[in-house]
């Protein structure tokens, strides 16, 4: 569904319709985007280190999907209702720094190396400023427990009280998730696209 939303949005900006065919309203292009992505033959340039090459996208996928562990769908649906539930996703965060450097190592090229490089300095970089922006949440609620988190926000949400402390995070968000302005990772016109080049 926020894949369908920046699409929708990044079309709305450049004057063009966004995803619309597959399925109501576009919204079943993702899953037809992740069915071609199945079915596509497996290059792996001969230059490569293979094992680490096929190995960094699967490190990576299941960091991301080990992270919804902790996350509360709802008060009683939650797959590991954990004590320290944010310091965990921050560890797990922190963790998908090693599936990207692989990445860009294995490929045995410059240009995705130096991608890597600077993605995992982004990353690093800006996890320090939304730890910091967290801590805040944490002392207006006193838990780590992610569930405790939501229920703390029934009556007024956080970003209302924390407006200016939201500003920054969402900035820092959408430098740790390489997103536009904060691309230089994969500045396409110095290192192609990034760690992903071979890839492609």
């Amino acid at each position: 569904m926020i894949v369908w939303l920046d699409r929708r949005v990044w079309a709305f900006v450049q004057k063009r319709r966004g995803p619309n065919v597959v399925g109501p309203f576009g919204l079943l292009q993702s899953l037809a985007d992740a069915l071609k992505y199945v079915f596509k033959e497996i290059i792996i340039p001969a230059s490569s280190d293979k094992v680490i090459f096929i190995l960094a996208p699967i490190v990576t996928m299941t960091l991301a999907l080990i992270a919804w562990a902790v996350i509360p769908f709802s008060e009683s649906f939650v797959l590991a209702d954990i004590n320290v539930g944010i310091l965990y996703l921050f560890a797990i965060s922190s963790l998908g720094v090693y599936g990207i450097i692989m990445g860009g190592w294995a490929s045995n090229s410059k240009y995705p190396f130096l991608g890597s490089i600077r993605s995992a300095a982004q990353m690093v970089s800006y996890e320090v400023s939304i730890g910091i922006i967290i801590i805040n949440v944490l002392l207006c609620v006193g838990s780590l427990n992610l569930n405790d988190i939501v229920k703390a926000q029934q009556n007024l949400w956080f970003v209302i009280p924390l407006f200016p402390m939201f500003v920054i995070f969402f900035i820092s968000a959408l430098a740790e998730t390489n997103r536009p302005p904060f691309d230089l990772p994969e500045a396409e016109s110095e290192l192609v696209a990034g760690y992903q080049t071979e890839y492609s």
